[in-house]
């Protein structure tokens, strides 16, 4: 076995069992590990009731992402597939992701072709992906990334564990990008795979009002966390002049403001590499019009 299935879900117990229907019908054998983070709706009961199969593990509260990291705890294989639970891999996706990343032992990270459903539309993300202006080195299989989409990625379990997973401050919410940034710092490489393709069909039970305030307020912080100083106060200055002005974003400045001395604390600009590929995402990102947080 190659890689594992990694879903993190809460109160969503529809999506998911849908979602763990699709993972019996990867084209490799693989394992499915689900973090349920403390759901309300019946979703851990209906997993171990419909899916023994499932490695099944119950957080004691809400982890956000971090639930992540609890189960890649209990993976033994060297990859990861993770989805949300409201993601999932066609049946040979998994197993192309994997084959380039046994081909290529410093790439890290293989983010999918993200198809939405009902319908299979290309996500307004996928042409940012595929042409991606960051460089990369020559023996990359795709366009290099300077972040990825964990509900739609396959990870090195090695690489996950040495960048130390995903920070439980910034808990959910574009959460990603700081992850990608310390990878890279490390030697790493993502990379962007055409034919690794993976369904979105949103759920409707979310809360578009928090996720766009902890988006930035993690934004923020991963700007001041890893940018060199000039960097991050322009892309404060140019952050604050776009955002609207309204409670969401009045709650997530205040936010950021919290934890200042943590970040003052956590501090460790990125190396100048690294920094220079970043760089060349900021024109992309100030235009995009896909997984905006602070529009």
């Amino acid at each position: 076995m190659r890689f594992t299935v990694v879903v993190i879900t809460r109160d969503r117990r529809r999506s998911l069992l849908a979602g763990l229907a699709h993972a019996r019908k990867l084209a490799e054998d693989a394992p499915v590990i689900v973090v349920d983070n403390d759901s309300r709706d019946g979703t851990a009961d209906a997993v171990a009731a419909g899916f023994p199969e499932v490695r099944l593990i119950r957080a004691p509260g809400n982890l956000g992402a971090v639930g992540r990291n609890l189960a890649v705890d209990h993976v033994r294989t060297p990859y990861v597939a993770f989805c949300d639970d409201d993601t999932w891999w066609d049946p040979d996706a998994p197993s192309r992701a994997a084959d380039l990343l046994d081909a290529h032992p410093r790439l890290a990270v293989v983010t999918g072709r993200i198809l939405v459903e009902p319908g299979g539309r290309e996500d307004p993300i996928v042409p940012e992906l595929r042409h991606s202006p960051v460089p990369g080195p020559p023996w990359l299989p795709g366009p290099a990334l300077g972040s990825f989409l964990a509900g739609a990625s396959m990870v090195r379990a090695e690489a996950f564990r040495e960048a130390g997973g995903f920070s439980p401050r910034l808990w959910l919410g574009g959460e990603e990008e700081l992850l990608g940034a310390d990878l890279m710092a490390l030697g790493w490489h993502l990379c962007y795979a055409e034919d690794a393709v993976v369904h979105h069909e949103p759920s409707r039970l979310r809360d578009p009002h928090l996720r766009r305030r902890h988006g930035i307020r993690n934004t923020l912080w991963f700007t001041w966390l890893r940018r060199p100083l000039p960097v991050a106060v322009r892309r404060t200055a140019g952050l604050l002049r776009t955002l609207p002005r309204d409670r969401v974003t009045a709650g997530a400045l205040a936010e950021a403001a919290a934890g200042l001395a943590w970040v003052a604390r956590e501090r460790r600009p990125l190396p100048p590499d690294v920094e220079e590929r970043l760089r060349t995402l900021e024109t992309a990102q100030r235009e995009s019009t896909a997984r905006r947080y602070v529009s």
